[in-house]
C-alpha cells in the first residue's frame, strides 16, 4: 500500500518506520523544512551548544518497550530535570519537597512533621475540589499557593487559576523529603546527539520517503490508500467548525559567557515577571562543556493563526468543539488521526511514541482482516 503521513514528528516518524517494515511504500510530508517537530534540537552556530529549538523536551518513563524502543536509534544519556523557581526574592527546589517546605517556613521539619503540618494549613473545608486553586487550598494551603502556583499559573495558561480544573494541578507533587527529581520514572534520559538524530535515524528506512518544506492540500491525499494526519485535527477539516483553543510560546535567545544560572530550568513564580521560566540549554547536556551558553526567556500567550500550536487548553468551550471535530473525522474515510495536534491532547513524548507503535500494529491488524481502521486508535474525549 502507498501511504502517507503527515508531520515528520514522533509520531509520523515510528508509524512509518513500523509500516515500512511491514512493506508498505511510506511518503511523510512536512511543511518545515526540518523533520522532528517541536522535538527539534540543533546545535547552536556561535556557541556549539545543543538547542531544544522548541523548548526543552526531557525523556522519561515507565514503559520499558518505548525506552528500548528509542536506545535502539541513539544512545540515552542519564540525565534527571532538577527544577527550581525563584519567588518572592528566593530561590526554591520544585516539585515541592521537604527542602521547600522547610525554606519557606524557616523550620527544621522531620518528614512526619512536614506531613502533619501542610495538613494543617490546608483548606480542609475543600471536600472535593473543582478547580485548580481549589486543589491547591486544598492541599498546600495559601502561602505555598501564592509563592509557587498562582502566578506562575496565571501567566501559563492566560487566566485564573478559579477557570483552570483541578485535574491540571494533580500532576505536580508533593514530597516529603528531599528529592528534587521532578520525575519519578524509571527510564528518564536525554540522546547523546540531541533527538533530531534520532528521529532521522528511525526515519532511515529503503521504504520511507520525506519531503520537507511541503505543506498537505486535499489533493495530495487522493493518491493514497491510507493518510495518518498528525497536524491539528481542526486545521485537517480547514477549521470549517471554528479554531480549537491552544496555548503557545514565545522564545527570547540570548548568549552569554559562563553558567548564566547553574540550572537547566530557573522558573519565576512571581506575577510581575512576565515570562514563566528561562531554561539554559547546555545544562541538558551535561556530558558536554562550552564557553559559551545559550538560554531561552520563556512566554506563554493565546495562540493565533499563525502561530505553533503548543498546549491545547481543552476548556468547557472547547470541548464542545472538539466533539463536533471528532465527529466529522469518524465520517472520514481513509484517514486516522495521531499524536498530540491530530487529537487534541497534551502527550508526553513516551506517550506519543507508544500510541504510534499501538496505532500501526492497529492499522496492520485491519489491513490483515480486512476491516476499516478508525479515524482515532486513541478518542480525543
Amino acid at each position: 500500500m502507498n501511504i502517507l503521513l503527515v508531520g515528520a514528528g514522533l509520531s509520523g516518524a515510528v508509524i512509518g518506520r513500523r509500516l515500512a517494515e511491514a512493506g508498505h511504500d511510506i511518503t511523510i510530508v512536512d511543511g518545515r523544512d526540518h523533520i522532528g517537530g517541536n522535538c527539534h534540537t540543533e546545535r547552536d552556530a556561535e556557541t556549539d551548544v545543543m538547542v531544544h529549538v522548541y523548548g526543552p523536551h526531557i525523556f522519561h518513563t515507565d514503559d520499558e518497550e518505548v525506552w528500548n524502543y528509542v536506545n535502539e536509534f541513539t544512545t540515552f544519556m542519564p540525565y534527571k530535570n532538577r527544577v527550581k523557581t525563584t519567588s518572592q526574592g528566593q530561590v526554591f527546589s520544585l516539585p515541592i519537597n521537604l527542602h521547600t517546605i522547610n525554606q519557606y517556613y524557616g523550620k527544621t521539619m522531620r518528614p512526619d512533621e512536614a506531613r502533619e503540618f501542610i495538613a494543617s494549613i490546608g483548606d480542609s473545608s475543600i471536600e472535593e475540589p473543582e478547580t485548580f486553586e481549589e486543589q491547591a487550598l486544598k492541599f498546600v494551603g495559601p502561602d505555598l499557593y501564592e509563592a509557587f502556583f498562582k502566578g506562575y499559573t496565571e501567566k501559563q495558561w492566560g487566566c485564573s487559576p478559579t477557570e483552570l480544573p483541578a485535574s491540571i494541578l494533580k500532576r505536580l507533587p508533593v514530597r516529603f523529603n528531599y528529592d528534587d527529581n521532578y520525575f519519578f520514572h524509571k527510564f528518564q534520559g536525554m540522546p547523546e546527539n540531541g533527538y533530531t538524530p534520532m528521529i532521522e535515524a528511525i526515519l532511515k528506512h529503503d521504504k520511507i520517503t520525506v519531503k520537507l518544506n511541503t505543506w498537505y492540500t486535499p489533493e495530495m491525499g487522493e493518491g493514497f490508500d491510507h493518510v495518518f494526519w498528525s497536524g491539528p485535527l481542526d486545521g485537517f477539516f480547514d477549521y470549517k467548525l471554528g479554531r480549537l483553543g491552544y496555548r503557545t510560546l514565545d522564545f527570547e535567545k540570548f548568549t552569554e559567557q559562563g553558567d548564566y544560572q547553574g540550572c537547566a530550568v530557573m522558573n519565576y513564580g512571581d506575577r510581575d515577571v512576565p515570562f514563566t521560566r528561562i531554561t539554559e540549554h547546555k545544562h541538558f547536556s551535561p556530558w558536554e562543556e562550552h564557553e559559551g551558553t545559550v538560554c531561552y526567556r520563556e512566554f506563554s500567550r493565546s495562540c493565533t493563526p499563525d502561530d505553533i500550536p503548543y498546549y491545547p487548553i481543552r476548556m468547557v468551550d472547547e470541548k464542545a468543539m472538539l466533539a463536533d471535530y471528532v465527529a466529522l473525522a469518524e465520517e472520514s474515510e481513509g484517514v486516522t488521526f495521531v499524536g498530540r495536534l491530530g487529537t487534541y491532547r497534551y502527550l508526553d513524548m513516551d506517550v506519543t511514541i507508544r500510541e504510534a507503535m499501538d496505532t500501526a500494529t492497529m492499522f496492520l491488524e485491519h489491513q490483515e482482516n480486512g476491516s476499516k481502521m478508525p479515524a482515532f486508535a486513541v478518542s480525543p474525549q
